[in-house]
């Protein structure tokens, strides 16, 4: 696939987010798109989101522009990610926790074993 192609996805995926956040009330727009990107798009597709943005190209719109200072540049760290806290990420103790296999969507019921 060309670089063509993957960059104009980007870009009309973006532009789709600000579409939609658009509607909704001023203030929870840029961190309504940001965090939809942050918690959707994998690192590449943020790198390569940056590296457009820093670029001067592409044709975002305004909106997704005034909100890229709020979404996670792959590389840096987790200050300002939404999602599972480190302790979370690394395990709980006794061995639970997502990194030991849990889901953090489905409840913990222990299973019957009659």
């Amino acid at each position: 696939m060309s670089h063509d192609h993957v960059d104009e996805k980007l870009v009309r995926m973006a532009n789709q987010i600000a579409t939609f956040f658009a509607s909704q009330p001023e203030a929870v727009r840029t961190d309504g798109i940001a965090t939809h990107i942050n918690k959707f798009w994998e690192p590449r597709m943020r790198r390569r989101f940056f590296e457009m943005m820093d670029g001067g190209t592409g044709g975002f719109l305004p909106l997704v522009v005034s909100a890229a200072p709020k979404i996670k540049r792959p590389g840096e760290g987790n200050s300002g990610a939404v999602g599972v806290g480190a302790d979370a990420a690394a395990g709980a103790p006794g061995g639970h926790g997502p990194a030991s296999g849990e889901s953090l969507s489905e409840p913990s019921v222990p299973e019957r074993t009659d």
